[in-house]
């Protein structure tokens, strides 16, 4: 019951002292393959809000030419 407490009283200082804890747990060597793996998940989300963004411009302009 006290988790969600000690959670929300988490500051910027604990906050680093637990990534470099999780740094040393888990070595140099994964540190590569996550960031690898964040860069894909970064592109993908720019490449569909790309997408969204193009569709909603290409129905606009086919209201708008229909309007005339």
């Amino acid at each position: 019951m006290t988790t969600p407490i000690l959670l929300g009283m988490l500051g910027t200082n604990e906050i680093i002292i637990i990534l470099v804890i999780v740094l040393l747990l888990f070595g140099g060597r994964k540190i590569p393959e996550l960031m690898k793996g964040l860069g894909k998940g970064v592109r993908e989300f720019n490449d569909a809000k790309n997408n969204v963004k193009k569709e909603i411009e290409d129905s606009a302009n086919d209201v708008n030419n229909a309007v005339k």
